[in-house]
């Protein structure tokens, strides 16, 4: 089984989209025997909430399930419990750096998720919190879970 954490900074907009996309494609591939998916945030401001509203709009319009997702921050057990560790912006990867930074092993885990996407490695996927680009965001997250899913079932 392959553990895949999406990590952005709240926990409410990103990785919480980017972990239900993931989840409903896992699903469809009829891989959920063997690709795990959960998201956290780095910060504690929304622990226990629902995706952002511009977060569920969007999986709501693309029939994409959220409804068991709830905002929570990461611990140090999930460098354990998952085999890959996705930043979605280069902030959020160089917290979880030195949140690894006991454990030089698990800092091999973790990534930024726009290094998916050959056409965009060193851009980070926009905050739609602040940029209320919901949509942008979808399709960013969109393309790079179809990257995420191939490679890991090639």
């Amino acid at each position: 089984m392959i553990r895949v954490l999406f990590v952005c900074l709240g926990n409410i907009c990103r990785s919480p989209m980017a972990e239900a996309v993931f989840r409903d494609k896992i699903r469809k591939a009829g891989a959920g025997d063997r690709i795990a998916v959960d998201s956290a945030g780095t910060g504690n401001w929304h622990l226990g909430s629902l995706p952002h509203p511009g977060t569920r709009k969007i999986l709501t319009e693309t029939g994409i399930s959220f409804e068991k997702i709830r905002a929570r921050q990461i611990v140090p057990e999930d460098f354990q419990r998952f085999d890959k560790m996705i930043a979605m912006d280069r902030i959020n990867e160089q917290d979880l750096q030195k949140m690894a930074a006991s454990n030089r092993e698990d800092g091999h885990k973790i990534s930024r998720f726009m290094q998916l996407l050959d056409d965009r490695p060193s851009v980070d996927v926009p905050d739609p919190y602040y940029t209320g680009r919901f949509n942008e965001v979808f399709r960013l997250v969109d393309r790079g879970t179809d990257v995420l899913l191939s490679r890991l079932l090639g």
